[in-house]
């Protein structure tokens, strides 16, 4: 795992961009996992504005989102399909039958689930899984509990998760109480992994998620297993960190990170 600081919420978030910028340009059928949330939206935008201003170049590019409502179908506003296509799919030139999503109005939830799990390895697995932290260190829905093992399945979300995410609902008690989400055991094969967090409320989950123990209390901590993680992170976030000094060495000093730098 490598965890790279940056001055700002704005700076970590362009890094981010760049190094997904980068994947796309490196391989242009480069299989992306991607995620929602409110810190994606920047990045969308950056890729956006690269594709519309630099001929960045989605055409063969497939995506697999990490997450969806149980219950909520594509053309609803709250789902994670209608928010992919409005923030990043509808402004760049993806095929959209190459971008998947969990089918959360699906007849059979648990064969679908089989389903994007397939259709992830006939693709032939994820290049680049980008994810966010949440508040109690989950990533995608893989609440505490969830087993480091675990593939994409439904999972209920705790009342933590619902009091963070219900006011983007209107009104906020329709939000669901189950979403379909890729399991750390699907999040950990991806080739690379990258965590990008922003924040004064994350530091202190960020500080247990990557150098607190590993445990299905905090599903992000299981990252510390995968074979080439990034973490990208605000001063703000990385507030808590112990090795903060280490961290920054790193990306002024490592040559992978000199064109970033």
């Amino acid at each position: 795992m490598e965890v790279i600081i940056r001055p700002t919420k704005e700076a970590a978030i362009e890094l981010a961009a760049k190094l997904m910028t980068k994947e796309v340009r490196d391989k242009p059928n480069a299989v992306l996992g991607l995620a929602t949330g409110r810190t994606m939206e920047p990045l969308y935008d950056y890729l956006a504005k690269e594709h519309k201003e630099n001929g960045l170049d989605f055409s063969l590019v497939r995506s697999f989102n990490l997450d969806e409502y149980v219950g909520l179908d594509p053309e609803n506003v709250n789902s994670y399909r209608y928010y992919m296509n409005d923030q990043l799919f509808n402004r760049i030139n993806i095929d959209k039958r190459n971008t998947y999503v969990p089918n959360g109005i699906a007849t059979d939830l648990d064969a679908a689930c089989v389903e994007y799990e397939n259709k992830i390895k006939e693709c032939g697995g994820i290049d680049i899984q980008l994810l966010g932290l949440g508040e109690v260190g989950h990533i995608g829905f893989n609440e505490p509990l969830s087993s480091l093992a675990s593939r994409t399945r439904q999972k209920a979300l705790t009342p933590d998760t619902i009091e963070q995410n219900s006011p983007l609902f209107t009104p906020p008690d329709v939000m669901p109480k189950r979403a379909i989400t890729m399991g750390i055991g699907t999040i950990l094969e991806s080739r690379k992994s990258l965590m990008v967090v922003t924040g004064i409320k994350k530091a202190g989950i960020l500080a247990k998620s990557v150098e607190g123990p590993i445990t299905s209390m905090v599903s992000a901590s299981a990252l510390q297993l995968h074979p080439h993680c990034i973490v990208v992170v605000d001063e703000e976030a990385a507030s808590e960190l112990k090795e903060r000094d280490y961290y920054n060495w790193i990306f002024q000093n490592e040559p992978e990170w000199e064109e970033f730098r």
